[in-house]
């Protein structure tokens, strides 16, 4: 039995060799583009930005930080340009520290949901509201009679001024109780 390696001729092995080196076998069909790449185009119209980050936060915003820290704050503005943009935020003067402490977090959710556009937040203490005073409760008026209770509940007391703020209090949490 004779090895098939042997029985070839060296020289004709020498031609095959550069032949190979020359050429490079080539796929019948080229490969088909990624199914990745095509997903990227379709969705990219999906994707689009439909206006403002401001916006796009503002419609967002409770699914962004949650319920707890939507009721006691409220996105402003967006300041600055290209990647130092600000997020100012009004916070309730209570919630303050803990939206500071959530601050990165929250920079975080936000860049990604306004498309990677907020460098800071810039937390802002005021009243949460959507229209400021309009977002009070309504007060009702203290009639003379609930005012006469008061001031006879309150007759025991000898001092002039106590006896007022005590009147003046029942009062304010009467006009809140309407």
């Amino acid at each position: 039995m004779t090895d098939q390696t042997a029985a070839l001729d060296p020289l004709e092995e020498a031609y095959a060799r550069v032949r190979l080196r020359r050429q490079r076998g080539k796929p019948a069909r080229p490969a088909a583009p990624g199914v990745g790449l095509a997903a990227r185009k379709a969705l990219r119209s999906l994707d689009a930005p439909t206006g403002s980050p401001l916006t796009t936060i503002k419609a967002r915003w409770s699914e962004i930080v949650g319920e707890r820290l939507a009721a006691v704050t409220r996105p402003e503005k967006i300041s600055g340009g290209g990647a130092s943009r600000t997020l100012t935020l009004r916070v309730a003067p209570a919630a303050a520290p803990l939206v500071q402490h959530q601050s990165e977090t929250l920079r975080q959710r936000l860049s990604v949901a306004a498309g990677g556009t907020i460098a800071k937040i810039k937390i802002v203490q005021g009243a949460v509201g959507s229209a400021g005073a309009a977002g009070r409760p309504q007060r009702r008026a203290v009639g003379a009679a609930e005012r006469a209770e008061l001031e006879a509940r309150a007759s025991g007391v000898d001092n002039q001024r106590l006896r007022d703020a005590i009147v003046a209090l029942g009062a304010a949490m009467l006009s809140r109780e309407g």
